[in-house]
């Protein structure tokens, strides 16, 4: 089982670079890498928080959950 994080979709539905959410979340842009590329061992429900807040989504729009085949 795994959750795969889609921020790199949204960010381009938005049409917004990872520095400029950077800048709005006040976190670095390293660190909005590590998420966009999946490679994030967790996140912090107020750094959630403030990317969906600046996004204008959900959660759910940014995490799927994926189950392993023949589970």
């Amino acid at each position: 089982m795994e959750i795969n994080v889609t921020l790199d979709v949204m960010l381009a539905k938005r049409k917004m670079s990872v520095t400029e959410l950077s800048e709005r979340i006040g976190i670095t842009m390293a660190n909005v890498s590590i998420l966009k590329n999946g490679k994030a061992k967790g996140i912090k429900f107020e750094t959630l928080c403030k990317i969906c807040d600046v996004l204008d989504c959900q959660p759910g729009d940014l995490l799927e959950f994926r189950r392993e085949a023949g589970k």
